[in-house]
């Protein structure tokens, strides 16, 4: 009796080792704030499209009309060059080019890889008949030839929920943007 006492806490703790393993790199990886970039290969393929305007509803009179005071959008290429185009108030500036690192483009490719991005199906989602002042959104992504297509609006503007992932990309596409244009 004495030793089968002492088998079962050896067992218990040999048990929860692997359990406490597992945890301590689970939890890193999931609470870290980049993507990796380790499932990434120098023969993707990566190009996207993402818009972004300002919308704001006009009175005239009995009608009214939804018009952008302010359009962005910003177009990376396969390898790693962009354009950024601004319009605002219906006159154009001039457009700003750039390279992205190969590092910035590598975890760029990382982003919509390892979240499955381009499995996303295309999808618009709806804006409030009521919105009035709201951010709407477009991307367009290719990655190795699949491509997918979103429309959104700021949530609060939005009928329909839009997914952490979506947000996730705008975020990151809008911190790229306001670096270029520094």
């Amino acid at each position: 009796m004495g030793s089968e006492g002492m088998a079962k806490p050896i067992v218990l703790i040999l048990a929860a080792i692997p359990i406490l393993a597992a945890i301590f790199i689970v939890v890193p990886a999931l609470t870290r704030p980049q993507i990796s970039s380790s499932g990434v290969n120098s023969e993707d393929v990566l190009s996207l499209q993402y818009t972004k305007e300002h919308l704001e509803k006009v009175s005239f009179g009995m009608t009214q009309s939804i018009g952008a005071d302010t359009a962005e959008v910003l177009t990376i290429q396969s390898d790693g060059s962009g354009v950024y185009s601004l319009t605002k108030n219906g006159y154009s500036e001039p457009d700003v080019k750039f390279q992205l690192s190969k590092d910035e483009f590598t975890k760029l490719k990382g982003l919509v890889k390892e979240t499955g991005f381009v499995g996303i199906p295309d999808t618009v989602y709806q804006v409030k008949p009521d919105a009035n002042n709201y951010e709407k959104y477009g991307l367009q992504v290719t990655l190795n030839g699949k491509t997918v297509n979103l429309q959104w609006a700021d949530q609060n503007a939005s009928q329909e929920f839009v997914p952490p992932i979506v947000t996730q990309m705008q975020s990151t596409l809008d911190n790229m943007t306001s670096e270029i244009i520094k």
